[in-house]
Order: structure tokens, then sequence, then C-alpha cells
């Protein structure tokens, strides 16, 4: 017999996976509940709508990324060596099926998302420029707040955008291309 515990972190991971792949729309619950080896009610059971587990995804995605990225400036690495396991992170989800972020993803279909999804897939966003503008503040003491904050949201949109690009053309490589254009051009610096 099942643990609910453990069916729930089962759909969470089964969830995470298909809406990385296929997008928020293309989650079914019916689907869902085929990959796990449960009824659909039980699906239903731990996320009443599809609502409250799009949220309870983004909302877990942002926690545990944060904590990886926040882990990492706690190692004490230098400036670039965060960056470039910033940027590597991002890879990932992409050498994984060609998958993307999956708050990435849900960002693409903001205007289909309920409000509760849209608001975790915006805390990610916000998270991850905040992180950001922390390493390059701690990187350039004295910098401009607000200067800071400006390059750290050009460098997750960057990532971001590169990431859908290369998604888009089925090619890691193109991720990686578009991302020595931005170290060429000095955006990391």
């Amino acid at each position: 017999m099942r643990n609910t515990t453990d069916t729930r972190e089962q759909i969470m991971a089964a969830a995470r996976k298909m809406v990385q792949a296929r997008g928020y729309n293309a989650l079914s619950f019916r689907d869902l509940a085929e990959v796990v080896g449960v009824k659909s009610a039980s699906v239903h059971y731990h996320f009443p709508t599809k609502g409250d587990l799009g949220a309870a995804l983004a909302r877990r995605y942002t926690k545990d990324g944060m904590a990886w990225l926040d882990a990492m400036l706690a190692e004490g690495i230098g400036y670039r060596a965060c960056l470039d396991r910033y940027v590597a992170l991002f890879r990932t989800a992409l050498e994984d099926g060609n998958r993307m972020c999956l708050c990435g993803i849900m960002a693409a279909e903001s205007e289909d998302l309920p409000e509760a999804v849209r608001s975790e897939v915006a805390a990610f966003t916000n998270a991850n420029v905040a992180w950001l503008t922390r390493l390059l503040a701690e990187h350039r003491p004295g910098t401009d707040e607000a200067l800071a904050r400006a390059r750290g949201a050009a460098i997750y949109a960057a990532v971001a955008g590169a990431q859908l690009v290369a998604r888009g053309r089925g090619d890691v490589a193109v991720y990686d291309a578009i991302m020595g254009a931005f170290a060429g051009i000095g955006l990391f610096d």
C-alpha cells in the first residue's frame, strides 16, 4: 500500500517532468495518474485542481532552486564560478529530454495560468533576479542597486531566452553558443 506522502511526491515528480516537456496546458490528471500508477481520483485527492498542482510545483521548484543557489553562495566560490554553475543549471534541463525550466515554460503560458500559478511563477523570476542582483552586488561592492538589479534581470532573461531558443531548435549547442556570445559581449562581467 502506498503512503500518501509518497504518492503526493510521485505525482509532483511526474507532473514536473510533464510540464517541463509539454507545458502546463498539456498537463492532464488522467495522464498523470497513468504515469504514477494511481487513479485520477488520487491525483485530485492531493491536488483538487490543476491550479493547485501548478502552484505547488512552481513553489517547490522555486524553493529547491533557491536552496541550491544559496548553498552555492555559502560555499564561497567566486563570482564567475557561480555564474557558470547558474548557466549550467539551465542547460541541464535541455540535456534531460530537451526540457525547459519549469517556471520558464509556465511563464510562456502566463495568460492561460490560474492566478495562483501565475503568482508562483512570478515569484520564481523575482527570486532569480534577486539572487543574481545579490551576486552582482557582492562581485562589485558599491554598485548602484538599480543597476545591479537591471543587470540581474538581463542575465536571467538571457539565460531563460537562450534556453527557449535552444529548445525550439532541439540543440543544446545553440544554448552554449548564445551563452558564449553573451559572455563575449561582457554581460557576465
